[in-house]
């Protein structure tokens, strides 16, 4: 064990005083109590930290609560107790918790200050002393997004596409996001605009006004807005802006109509940038039958001409003396001269004028998409090489930016569309296998070499290759295809942040200076080593726990048959579960691809949960923004594809963005990798209001699912279920029972346990529509090996839930029955009995501690748990292990802990991959976890994301 020094121990000791009682009865096997929601607050310290955690946190330091909980509406009258916290009525316990009734109830949207964000009003220079498109790189290295795209102007800045993972790039590179007042999307589906919610929720907190933005994109858009209206609760701040066959949404006469339906769509025209869009449709589907996702867009960027720099020694030689007359010319207005007989005119005195450059973006998505780009006459004043002549009107175009992908760009048809532009520059953007070298999350990659070193059993090498084993080949080369066909056109790869500068002109061109250097995963260990020498020490220790672990099981046996003292407690504290026995590699991998909240930050992804069951499928827990990119640099691009093909279905928690927003991509992906062959709809699970958000997506590409209410897969909704099958009532029977909440009163009525998946009073649950359903999530669980999916309502806001995950027994070898394993996971609570008694008897239980122990005031407000609270949590159901995630983003790299609390359990990091085998050893990891980020402060992260976004 390597010596911890006492400053060590002081930052991962909690930074308040924590609860003066426990929450539960530290017991291996507790006695039951009682639950109600009564009339006592647990209160601890206030917290001293400047800032809460942006977005669902909010941004607006003035929101944050403090031991005592007001209302700012009503005059900001004091909560009643009954209103805000609830007390175990349990003689024997003295263990209360409290929470913010009004959040879990979803009331506290009134109490938020009301904004009313207005399009801002921005004072433009046409001279724009800098101007440049930059690749922002969202998807480049997983190829699971559409790359965006900069355009920068000193006053303005204009965004092409917003996939998933734009927010966490930017701020990993800290590109201020805060002067974008219009987004431009390529095509309108989840590739394109998968990080739109997680980007407008953290840009509607920024200020006390709110913040606005233009969204643009050729289909209507309003619907969905309004379909994120249920998790964004600024949404109106979305002016969407929709061409092309549908009417214009907003601000119509912004908008220049087209003279023919080919024509550029002119959207943007000031001093500064003409921007004008041609849309492009599939030629080989019929019009009625095209998705508005199947539409795509090419986006022309003009920069004006501007005039040439006045000479007044030219002037005054020709006769003018200084004063109005050189205004005027520098207007472009002749003028007659002082002394002589002559009309001096501006280009007798100004320099030649500077051109305005030109810029493209394609998005030419299919091949059937090349037919119509060939067919569209309004581009031909663009070619510089129609008939080998250049005409008076002919525009030069600089730079062409290709976002479709490399199966497309690199067609013969396109190419030598390519060539007609001449000497412009060509990018190509849309996933080039070089990009696949270098991950553009450079600092969570740092971390991610660091912990396989230390640990390459829980933190497995990323899917892709490393730099020093890359072996470049003609399909890397930058001037051929991926295949046998030779380009005709040269072009570039794109890079992270490789720029193409407009102006100075004198500097037209590409700017590599950005471009960020890659390390290789020897020079982080190198580095590693220099700063902890003791580490290579800890990482072989940390490798020997495996052997340690070998001998122990062994051991085991002989202790269970002869009573023999084992040597490793840890192994045996809680005595090894029954269905750990001859347990097998293959049966279960339980991967942490995001551990953060709120959102994205460089180190931590937000919220999911890979449950890998190898060749019986796997499941998605949660699906926040990015997940799909998570898949991707852990088990590499085809890895992820096996992945998402074998998905037996997705469970949501609840509705806030951070744990849903990367689901549409996910089931995009799935529907792509399966378009050829026979499967069914992947049924997801989760609450009504997701639904919703789905079916608005479904409008804009076919996303080949089914939905199921949490609600239907409580434990209470399979009794009536399997009691329904057993009389042979498909529950369309006019007996047929429903989940009505029929009681008089709230979700957490006095007196009553907490039933925070119910409807409204009057509102019930129609089992008829979801046996079906139900029906066939019981035959997956089977083709699983799950005995049990039963989701159970926790306290955090409307509709949240919690799940149950239950193998079927086996048998072993010589016939004995071995239990199965129980997985549980929390979703985002505070501590409740729903989830003590969903935890009884788990093998492994995955809480959410979002908060450190001393900030138990914001848990409250938040409806969040601590550290110790999740660990209590588990103790008091007797959980086997206790996996800890979803941190604040205050917590960067590793989370504020008291190593006390931890005896069975351990704190997660992302792409952290448990299989059931280790499960013996993994709180024997955390002390060594501690000693790789001893260095690390707990610094608040929401800092990096401010900086990026505002200033």
């Amino acid at each position: 064990m390597p010596y911890v020094s006492p400053n060590l121990r002081l930052l991962f000791s909690p930074l308040k005083p924590t609860l003066s009682f426990p929450l539960f009865l530290s017991k291996p096997i507790p006695k039951p109590f009682s639950f109600s929601f009564s009339t006592f607050l647990a209160s601890s310290s206030p917290s001293k930290r400047p800032r809460s955690v942006p977005r669902r946190d909010s941004l607006n330091i003035d929101r944050r609560s403090s031991s005592t909980f007001k209302e700012r509406k009503g005059g900001g009258r004091e909560m009643t107790m009954d209103e805000t916290a609830g007390q175990s009525t349990d003689s024997s316990s003295t263990s209360s918790f409290g929470f913010n009734k009004r959040r879990a109830e979803g009331k506290d949207k009134s109490d938020r200050p009301r904004k009313n964000p207005q399009l801002k009003e921005r004072k433009l220079n046409p001279t724009n002393t800098i101007a440049y498109v930059q690749i922002l790189g969202t998807g480049l290295d997983t190829q699971d997004t559409s790359p965006s795209v900069l355009l920068f102007f000193d006053k303005q800045r204009f965004i092409f596409n917003a996939g998933e993972g734009l927010q966490r790039f930017c701020t990993e590179h800290k590109i201020k996001l805060s002067k974008i007042d219009h987004i431009f999307l390529s095509r309108v589906c989840s590739e394109t605009a998968g990080g739109l919610p997680g980007l407008l929720l953290t840009l509607a907190g920024m200020g006390e006004e709110g913040y606005s933005v233009k969204i643009w994109g050729p289909s209507d858009l309003n619907f969905l807005v309004g379909a994120m209206k249920s998790f964004i609760p600024h949404a109106t701040m979305v002016h969407t802006q929709s061409f092309g066959r549908t009417a214009i949404s907003d601000a119509a006469e912004n908008v220049t109509a087209p003279n023919k339906a080919a024509d550029p769509i002119v959207l943007v025209n000031d001093e500064v940038v003409k921007i004008s869009a041609i849309l492009l449709q599939p030629h080989c589907s019929e019009k009625s039958q095209i998705k508005p996702g199947e539409m795509s867009v090419l986006y022309i960027c003009e920069l004006p001409e501007l005039m040439g720099k006045f000479d007044p020694k030219k002037a005054v030689a020709l006769g003018l003396k200084p004063g109005p007359k050189f205004s005027e010319l520098q207007h472009g207005k002749s003028v007659k001269s002082d002394r002589l007989d002559i009309m001096v005119h501006p280009s007798d005195v100004m320099d030649p004028p500077v051109p305005g450059p030109i810029v493209f973006l394609v998005d030419c998505p299919t091949e059937s998409h090349i037919q119509e780009l060939l067919s569209i006459e309004c581009l031909d004043g663009y070619y510089t090489e129609v008939s080998g002549n250049l005409s008076e009107s002919t525009k030069m175009v600089n730079c062409v930016i290709h976002l479709g992908p490399s199966s497309v760009v690199n067609s013969p048809d396109y190419q030598k569309w390519m060539k007609k532009f001449g000497s412009a520059q060509h990018i190509m953007a849309g996933h080039e296998k070089k990009n696949l070298e270098v991950p553009i999350l450079k600092s969570s990659a740092r971390v991610a070499s660091r912990l396989n070193y230390l640990c390459p059993q829980f933190f497995p090498a990323p899917g892709f290759l490393s730099l020093q084993h890359l072996n470049y080949s003609a399909s890397n080369d930058p001037n051929s295809s991926e295949g046998s066909t030779l380009k005709i056109c040269e072009s570039i790869p794109a890079e992270n942040l490789l720029k193409f500068t407009l102006r100075p002109y004198a500097q037209l061109g590409l700017d590599r200076s950005h471009i960020p250097i890659p390390i290789g995963h020897s020079q982080v260990i190198e580095e590693l080593h220099s700063e902890i020498p003791e580490i290579a020490g800890a990482a072989q220790t940390v490798g020997e726990f495996w052997q340690g672990l070998k001998v122990s099981k062994e051991l085991l046996t002989t202790s269970n048959n002869n009573r023999v003292l084992l040597e490793e407690p840890w192994l045996t504290e809680n005595t090894l579960p029954g269905c750990l026995e001859n347990v097998r590699r293959d049966d279960l991998e339980i991967v942490l691809l995001g551990t953060g909240s709120s959102q994205p930050s460089k180190y931590r992804n937000v919220s999911s949960v890979y449950i890998n069951l190898f060749s019986k499928g796997s499941l998605l827990l949660d699906c926040g923004e990015g997940t799909l990119g998570q898949l991707k640099r852990r088990y590499g691009v085809d890895g992820a594809d096996d992945a998402i093909r074998n998905l037996k279905c997705v469970w949501i928690s609840h509705i806030h963005a951070d744990h849903h927003t990367g689901l549409a991509r996910v089931l995009a992906l799935r529907r792509d990798l399966l378009k050829a062959v026979p499967h069914e709809p992947l049924l997801v699970i989760g609450p009504r209001q997701l639904k919703r958000y789905l079916d608005a997506y479904q409008r804009l590409e076919d996303l080949d699912m089914q939905f199921l209410d949490c609600r239907s897969t409580t434990e209470d909704s399979w009794d009536t279920f399997a009691g329904d099958n057993e009389s042979d009532n498909n529950g369309s029977s006019p007996e047929s029972p429903t989940h009505s909440n029929a009681k008089n009163g709230t979700l957490f009525a006095r007196g009553s346990r907490m039933q925070s998946y119910l409807r409204q009073p009057g509102s019930p649950v129609d089992h008829s529509a979801a046996y079906p359903f139900l029906r066939r999530l019981n035959n997956i669980l089977g083709e699983a090996g799950l005995e049990a999916l039963i989701s159970f309502p926790v306290v955090h806001c409307p509709q949240a839930f919690g799940i149950v995950l239950k193998a079927a027994e086996r048998v072993n070898s010589v016939g004995k029955v071995i239990p199965g394993w129980k997985i549980v996971y929390s979703g985002d609570t505070r501590p409740c009995q729903e989830l003590v008694d969903a935890c009884r008897g788990a093998t492994v239980l995955i809480h959410e501690a979002t908060f450190e122990d001393g900030l138990v005031d914001e848990a409250i407000a938040r409806n969040h748990s601590t550290t110790k609270e999740a660990i209590e949590v588990g103790n008091s159901a007797g959980a086997y292990r206790i996996i800890l995630t979803h941190f604040s983003q205050r917590y960067p790299k590793i989370p504020v802990f008291d190593e006390t609390h931890m005896h069975k359990t351990c704190i997660a990091f992302d792409m952290m991959s448990i299989n059931i085998a280790d499960l013996p050893v993994l709180p024997r990891v955390l002390p060594y976890l501690k000693l790789l980020f001893r260095n690390e402060l707990a610094v608040d992260e929401s800092d990096d994301i401010i900086e990026a976004l505002v200033l």
